[in-house]
């Protein structure tokens, strides 16, 4: 695949997953394997790093009741399988205990793994938002596309997709709690653009008083609100010690606080001097 554009390759992936399966892997859904689990190795570029133990759970006692209803994909690689798709329905598998599993092996260039496990996993939305936002970062990095091109492409927003690649300017603690569910993508989107300490303040906030969206938004705009006046504060005490500073050079005795600056005159003529110092200007 070329990693210097949009190109056949990204655009055929982005397309429905069957068809992927049995067109770009060149797969056969009616030869299927039963292979040794021990045997098959997790996708490393998988970007999928948090799975649901209680979902698992559910999925496990479904493919004991039922039985394994979609196979797996996997890359053979030496005496060993890697995993292109399905690493829930493995993990699953192994909970009940099972050793071996129905899979599909691919014939593909070990580089597509990267772009075949993002793909499966956007197409599917069982990422959250952190790991959806790598995976947009990802793919917009390796093919050169523009946040734009990519909307086009999987059928969202451009908004959705700034808004979701936002998410990973925000502190790994609070990307940490988003990945756990503890905190919204709702939550997380209002917590964008806070310096590290405030945005951990409403993060407390959000979890100790239980905020919603709407609660959280109001505390953000009242810190914004409040960074602001403080830069003010800070350029004007700047500004009146650079003032302090031109009339300490000129000869005159005077001294500021914060947003009082007193200027000590002790004769006419410093009165004079003074007058004709600023008439100056």
């Amino acid at each position: 695949m070329k990693k210097g554009g949009l190109g056949k390759g990204l655009s055929g992936l982005l397309s429905d997953m069957d068809e992927v399966y049995s067109k770009e892997l060149g797969l056969d859904k009616n030869q299927v394997n039963e292979i040794a689990i021990d045997k098959i190795k997790t996708n490393p570029f998988q970007p999928r790093k948090h799975f649901d133990e209680e979902a698992l759970n559910e999925l496990a006692q479904s493919i004991k009741k039922y039985g394994l209803i979609q196979p797996i994909i996997v890359l053979k690689k030496g005496n060993f399988f890697i995993l292109v798709a399905g690493e829930r329905r493995l993990r699953a598998s192994k909970i009940i205990g099972l050793k071996y599993i129905s899979a599909l092996v691919c014939d593909v260039e070990e580089e597509k793994l990267r772009e075949l496990a993002l793909i499966e996993n956007i197409q599917r939305e069982n990422l959250n938002p952190i790991e959806l936002a790598h995976s947009y970062k990802n793919l917009i990095e390796e093919h050169k596309i523009t946040q734009e091109s990519l909307a086009s492409l999987i059928h969202k927003s451009r908004t959705q997709i700034t808004n979701t690649l936002r998410l990973l300017h925000l502190d790994e603690k609070t990307q940490k709690l988003i990945i756990e569910g503890k905190i919204s993508q709702g939550h997380a989107k209002v917590l964008v653009g806070l310096n590290k300490n405030d945005e951990g303040l409403v993060v407390d906030s959000i979890l100790g008083q239980k905020l919603n969206v709407r609660e959280t938004e109001k505390i953000v705009q009242k810190l914004k609100v409040k960074d602001c006046l403080a830069s003010d504060d800070v350029n004007f005490e700047y500004e009146m010690k650079g003032l302090k500073q031109i009339l300490n050079k000129c000869g005159f005795e005077c001294k500021n606080n914060k947003q009082e600056l007193v200027i000590r005159l002790k004769s006419i003529d410093e009165i004079k001097k003074l007058a004709q110092f600023l008439n100056s200007f």
